[in-house]
């Protein structure tokens, strides 16, 4: 697989964690909790946690072929549980 396509692949997976992430969060939790409706947790919680841990596969995977310092990895992953953190690592270092 080229460097384009493992970047592309990973810009796409960080896009949808993020989205993932604060449909969670703005959307789903809300219902469950002032609507008593916990069916959208557990939609969005699973695919949340699917694209989250493919999100942490992608940037522990991206981390030689990019060059990243321990770092910037480091950043990487922190921001995976920072609502909006995905974008900026897609806007800053892919």
């Amino acid at each position: 697989m080229s460097l384009k396509t493992k970047i592309s692949t990973f810009r796409w997976i960080s896009i949808l964690e993020g989205i993932s992430f604060l449909v969670l969060l703005f959307l789903a939790m809300p219902l469950k909790y002032f609507f008593d409706l916990p069916q959208m947790v557990q939609i969005v919680g699973m695919a949340h946690g699917v694209l989250f841990l493919a999100y942490i596969a992608g940037a522990v995977f991206m981390y030689s072929p990019l060059n990243w310092r321990p770092q910037t990895l480091l950043v990487a992953i922190v921001c995976s549980v920072i609502p909006f953190g995905p974008f900026y690592i897609e806007k800053k270092y892919l």
